[in-house]
């Protein structure tokens, strides 16, 4: 029993089961005796890097195929720079895959015997998972892993006494397409890996796409590398064969093996040899027409110089002539008599068909999830057109349909976004409703006053509201099911008080603004027939531009209602009261109607006052006149007389026309304040806070 098993059983009484366990007891135990979990998130990591590992893997051996170069006439070389680089690269990768090793020696597995319902168990002995790795892929991950070309190119070929280029070429290549088989196979298993823990390998359509076309690449890479050593090889048999033909007596100098190596340039036999020699001639791709020997599909190599040129100009060309030939299928390439050339376009065709086919499905169905919405947003419109043809729609409902469904496509992008809440479990649905919803709902007034838990309970069951401009939310007098909640957009509120002559009030709602405050009260009320008729509506709202809202139903705010009791507070009360646009309007028009009975009642007092003023100025006038004439009426001064007379008349017809003027007015106020008089305002429906 190891480190980690020793310690588990010492703190827990067992060994371990879960990866909760296995968690707790990994934050003490060093780093080198813990066992991972293969569904952890940094296993996961590992697995996308040690992928990333095997395509550079697979991109690197190949650039062992571009070593042997045509160094002069004649001869082949080995390039030892681009071994050096090639070397170094593939050194590193070989250190992941030991990595990689490591890391399954140290990954527990599901026993089989636990999977009967959910995850199963997880088996963490390393002495268990060391022998299942044994058995299963261990020798194929050491295969891939050895740094085989490296030891053959750097000490193997050096070592041996018939090093030449041509045969470290064909020893390398050999090695090269041997280690490359397990390095492909590993693939595999670490993309069923991935997709079994994330799901898929690449998250987004495009990364997907990009994938596959990496793939591709590969592809045309790895062919377009055997092009071209198969190229230099079948350039070295010509030679070889020419050479052959000179290696007898008769022919002076003779022709030696070794002089088609480039170790042997400046060597004197080697360039005596040279200048009598037809084995370059005889060689030469560009009159292969003349010649016994065909290059066949590789004198391209040679008529464009691609052999001899530097290393980005021959890779790219090789490149290209191995995605031109995949994508054809192989239909250009001009091939020779022999079995072997024509076994490799063989494969050359096949391959191509399907990697192309693949390619092609996998690309198509990336690119597809891409657009598929939108693919169904357009059938779903050209279906909405068929149907208001058929159904023979006057031209501007036509026009405002056009419009929802367009406005519904740039909000949504045709996510149906209850159907995704509701494949979620509740504490998740809860918490993103909280997000998208609480800061709206708290912009309310009347909702501010309330505390969390009910807060929570109103977000959990808003749902959604789009509508175009020049449309009714609903009307006066027709059963409202829902209150909007408004997050962007305008919409009036406007009412006639029933139908009333006369009246008329409209006010303007955005962001924050709410309507349908009806159902607040229908809500509230105890009574069993509430359920069925719905409140009407005492406003009639119209969208003013494109309004965004959220909803609630009138079933999920009576839910809402009878499961908290702190809705039935006062203070609740009250700010239902403030912020209710129907109690705003009942106390404006109770106000109106208050200032008019008061300037009213004003204008009688004083005009009362004034006709008293004037009724004592008459009776005064009128003790005036009789006191004189009972007083005075011994005056022996007859003008004093005649003069307080016509004052006493005047004064009389003054108070008198007075008197008239002022029943006039006070007549005609009250016939004008009949006329002008503001219809009754009912006082709306108070909600019965307190009753259940």
């Amino acid at each position: 029993m190891n480190h980690l098993h020793r310690y588990a059983s010492t703190r827990l009484g067992r060994l371990p089961k879960t990866f909760s366990e296995l968690s707790y007891l990994r934050r003490e135990v060093p780093w080198w005796n813990q066992i991972l979990d293969p569904g952890s998130p940094t296993l996961t990591k590992w697995n996308y890097i040690i992928l990333f590992t095997c395509l550079v893997a697979l991109f690197l051996d190949p650039l062992y195929f571009f070593l042997p170069v045509i160094g002069a006439p004649g001869c082949m070389q080995i390039d030892l720079g681009l071994g050096i680089f090639v070397t170094f690269f593939r050194t590193v990768a070989d250190l992941f895959f030991f990595i990689h090793i490591t890391i399954k020696f140290r990954t527990a597995f599901v026993a089989p015997s636990s999977r009967v319902f959910g995850r199963g168990e997880l088996v963490m002995d390393r002495k268990a998972i060391a022998i299942r790795y044994l058995k299963s892929s261990f020798i194929i991950d050491l295969a891939a892993a050895l740094p085989l070309p490296q030891i053959v190119i750097w000490f193997i070929i050096p070592a041996s006494k018939s090093a030449t280029a041509a045969h470290a070429n064909h020893t390398l290549s050999f090695i090269v397409l041997l280690q490359y088989i397990p390095r492909f196979l590993i693939m595999f298993p670490i993309n069923r890996r991935i997709i079994k823990t994330t799901g898929v390998v690449a998250k987004t359509a495009w990364s997907g796409a990009a994938y596959n076309l990496v793939l591709y690449t590969l592809a045309s890479h790895v062919l377009g590398a055997s092009w071209y050593v198969l190229s230099i090889q079948r350039q070295y048999e010509c030679w070889r064969i020419e050479c052959s033909k000179e290696m007898n007596s008769t022919h002076s100098p003779s022709c030696n093996p070794y002089f088609l190596d480039c170790n042997t340039v400046g060597k004197s036999a080697r360039n005596a040899w040279l200048k009598k020699t037809n084995v370059i001639i005889n060689c030469d791709a560009l009159n292969d027409a003349d010649k016994d020997f065909q290059f066949g599909m590789f004198s391209d190599a040679f008529t464009n110089n691609v052999a001899s040129s530097d290393f980005p100009d021959k890779y790219f060309y090789c490149l290209w002539w191995g995605l031109k030939n995949l994508c054809s299928y192989g239909q250009s390439i001009m091939t020779s008599t022999l079995s072997s050339e024509t076994l490799f376009c063989i494969i050359i065709c096949i391959c191509g068909l399907v990697f192309f086919s693949h390619l092609i499905g996998n690309m198509q169905g990336y690119l597809q999830s891409t657009t598929a919405r939108l693919e169904e947003w357009r059938i779903r419109r050209r279906d909405t057109e068929e149907w208001m043809r058929h159904r023979q729609l006057p031209s501007d409902l036509q026009d405002r349909v056009r419009r929802f469904v367009n406005y519904q496509w740039i909000a949504t992008r045709g996510v149906d976004e209850e159907a995704i809440l509701k494949s979620l479990p509740l504490d998740l649905r809860r918490q993103i409703q909280r997000h998208l919803c609480l800061a709206l709902v708290r912009r309310v007034p009347f909702f501010a006053q309330m505390d969390d838990q009910l807060l929570d309970a109103i977000c959990e069951r808003l749902v959604s509201s789009l509508n175009t401009n020049d449309m009714f939310l609903v009307r006066e007098g027709d059963p409202v099911q829902e209150m909007l909640f408004i997050i962007r957009g305008k919409v009036e509120s406007s009412t006639t008080n029933g139908g009333r002559t006369g009246f008329y009030n409209s006010i303007t709602l955005g962001p924050g603004d709410f309507c349908g405050e009806e159902l607040l009260t229908w809500a509230l009320i105890p009574h069993s027939d509430s359920i069925i008729n719905l409140p009407l509506s005492t406003r009639t709202v119209k969208s003013i531009t494109e309004v965004e809202a959220f909803a609630l139903r009138a079933w999920d705010l009576r839910y809402v209602a009878k499961q908290f009791k702190r809705l039935h507070s006062k203070k609740l009360q009250h700010a239902f009261r403030y912020y209710s646009h129907q109690w705003r309007t009942w106390g404006a028009c109770f106000i109106q109607a208050a200032w008019r009975r008061y300037k009213r009642k004003k204008l009688a007092i004083e005009l009362a006052k004034q006709e008293q003023l004037y009724d004592d100025m008459y009776d005064m006038d009128d003790g005036a006149g009789a006191e004189y004439e009972d007083g005075d009426a011994s005056s022996s001064d007859p003008a004093n007389h005649a003069q307080h007379l016509g004052i006493t008349i005047l004064a009389s017809k003054f108070a008198k026309n007075t008197r008239k003027g002022t029943k006039k007015t006070v007549s005609r106020i009250n016939q004008d304040d009949s006329i002008l008089k503001m219809p009754k305002m009912f006082k709306p429906v108070e909600p019965d806070f307190s009753a259940l």
